[in-house]
């Protein structure tokens, strides 16, 4: 693993430092707005005074900290492959490139000493895995590594109420920004309820110590709601799903496949709606995850 200069000098220094994960820009974003996107977000970064530590493997190398070569290729490579913690082994053994995911970025990230990590929404629990036991490994990953995590809750196609269920069984703590409402991704709000809440960068911040005071081994989720006028519409939103978990019944889609076949179907039925949500997201947590990184570095 290959840690860049610039993120290991401000580690070293104890400058704050926000990972970005490189599934959104590879498979998440049509081109080109998935490198606009990229780029905005790690100069958005340093306009703040943060470090970027945009997370991927590069010929086989798990990189934290992409140069713009790298970045460009995370955004137009026809054979960048996605790639969990799983995945990893086989990616730097073939040498190939991928893009990491939440949890492949959560681990490769802390691993190098980034301790905040902004992204849009967490996977978890899909609908039906009561029978199919499909469950995103972002969710085990969380539960062993600590790190913070900003995110507009866990996307809106899967299963809310179990995965934050599975959150709480994991020992995951999960924080409102500025709420007790679960945000739903596209959404403001899931329906459903957190116990904690941080009302400030300093209050996650403590939280953090604490975590590390009681050497829990857990992620901090930060769960931040996009503001209602910044939400994609409820009601499309609603139909658009029912229509892509029938579609997706109908193909007979299960497994792997499934996730990004409804964030397409959503994409395309909301007449891009849904993604310009998922950008506004994204844009909003790393802006959050900058603050609390700053108060959370000593070098600040």
């Amino acid at each position: 693993m290959i840690t860049s200069a610039e993120v290991a000098d401000a580690l070293a220094a104890g400058r704050p430092v926000v990972a970005l994960e490189s599934t959104i820009i590879a498979h998440g974003l049509p081109r080109p707005r998935n490198l606009e996107v990229a780029l905005e977000l790690e100069d958005g970064l340093r306009a703040a005074g943060v470090t970027p530590a945009t997370v991927g493997v590069v010929d086989g190398v798990p990189r934290v900290g992409l140069d713009p070569a790298a970045l460009e290729r995370m955004a137009t490579g026809d054979d960048v492959s996605k790639a969990s913690v799983r995945d990893l082994p086989v990616a730097v053994a073939a040498k190939s490139s991928a893009a990491t995911t939440v949890a492949a970025t959560a681990y490769l990230a802390r691993r190098a000493g980034v301790r905040v990590f902004a992204t849009g929404g967490l996977g978890g629990v899909h609908r039906g895995a009561a029978a199919t036991f499909d469950e995103s490994a972002d969710l085990p990953t969380l539960a062993r590594t600590p790190i913070t995590v900003v995110c507009a809750g866990v996307k809106s196609i899967l299963d809310v109420a179990a995965t934050l269920e599975r959150l709480e069984t994991l020992g995951v703590t999960v924080v409102g920004y500025g709420t007790h409402r679960f945000p739903g991704f596209y959404l403001t709000e899931s329906g459903h309820t957190v116990d904690a809440r941080a009302d400030d960068p300093g209050t996650v911040a403590a939280m953090m110590a604490a975590a590390d005071d009681l050497g829990l081994p857990s992620a901090i989720v930060v769960a931040n709601p996009l503001p209602p006028a910044e939400q994609l519409d409820p009601e499309l939103h609603d139909r658009v799903l029912d229509e892509a978990l029938a579609e997706a019944a109908r193909r007979g889609l299960h497994g792997k496949p499934v996730t990004p076949f409804l964030l397409d179907y959503f994409q395309r039925a909301s007449k891009g709606a849904s993604l310009e949500a998922n950008i506004r997201a994204v844009r909003s947590n790393a802006a959050l995850a900058a603050r609390i990184a700053q108060v959370w570095s000593p070098g600040r």
